[in-house]
């Protein structure tokens, strides 16, 4: 058990409602801006903040010494999965998002069988079968509910993110984390800006701040979350992440006066609780959880 569990959780906390904040920031843009574009300056605005950080931290070595080709496939995978959940907050409230999205970590678990040799017992793959359940109520497709685009494209994304974290097991073995960190930002400003540059649009005065406030909020949100995981134990910091299900609907009633439906809570609640039961049996198991936190 760390030293510092209060601290840890504080932490983490905090790392959760800077990245709802920043996921607030996105969906403003994502109703002026083409999603890649956003992409881009989601990327590029948070970019400097890493970087001050990973240098300050261990200087410019450990950014050189890479695995290139994974972080090349991080970078890829971040820029579709940035761009799919930007397009998604066009028109889903950010509450439905986020549980849709939290089918991430049952996805994770389910991909380190085939891709890193992993065990998987069966309870943990009965809690990844619930879950995927709860992301059927969710997008409910025997009916008129949330079965769109934009729904399926934030399953994309979750998809997207569950592949990217297990690069991320296979980069730990030799990376450091502050490459990781940088290089994503970095690839995801760059290719997200190369894809969004024939559509390119001038960005808005008005923008400005927003687009640096969401800077700030990735920046010191992506800190707060390493250091949460540096100092804490992961299987008791791991669940917190579900309480952007919490920022979400606050920013939701806040900002756009949306509130979840009973289905949509009925989903969120299946997925949630299959996922603290994943927790709880990868802390049986002595694995490390995945990180869920928004993109």
């Amino acid at each position: 058990m760390s030293d510092h569990p209060t601290r840890s959780i504080a932490l983490m906390l905090g790392a959760v409602a800077g990245f709802s904040l920043m996921d607030a920031g996105l969906k403003h843009l994502s109703m002026h801006y083409p999603a890649f574009q956003v992409a881009a300056l989601r990327g590029a605005s948070s970019l400097p903040f890493v970087l001050a950080w990973a240098l300050h931290r261990g200087g410019i070595g450990p950014l050189l010494r890479v695995r290139w080709r994974l972080h090349l496939l991080r970078g890829a995978l971040g820029v579709a999965m940035m761009a799919a959940f930007v397009d998604a907050l066009r028109t889903l409230p950010l509450s439905t998002a986020y549980s849709i999205f939290f089918i991430a970590p049952l996805l994770v678990t389910g991909l380190s069988v085939p891709i890193l040799g992993e065990k998987v017992g069966r309870r943990r793959w009965i809690a990844i079968g619930i879950g995927l359940t709860g992301t059927l109520v969710l997008l409910r497709p025997t009916g008129a509910g949330v079965v769109s685009i934009a729904a399926l494209e934030v399953l994309l994304a979750a998809t997207m993110y569950a592949v990217s974290a297990v690069t991320v097991r296979l980069l730990a073995r030799t990376d450091s984390t502050q490459s990781m960190m940088v290089w994503l930002m970095a690839l995801m400003a760059f290719g997200a800006g190369v894809l969004a540059w024939p559509q390119w649009q001038a960005v808005r005065a008005d923008d400005a701040w927003l687009i640096l406030g969401i800077g700030i909020a990735g920046g010191l949100a992506q800190y707060a979350l390493t250091e949460a995981f540096r100092l804490g134990e992961a299987s008791l910091i791991a669940p917190l992440e579900y309480t952007a299900l919490v920022w979400g609907v606050l920013l939701d009633v806040s900002l756009w006066g949306v509130l979840p439906d009973a289905v949509t809570w009925l989903g969120a609640a299946i997925i949630v609780g299959s996922g603290l039961y994943l927790l709880r049996r990868e802390r049986v198991a002595g694995a490390v959880p995945p990180i869920v936190t928004a993109p």
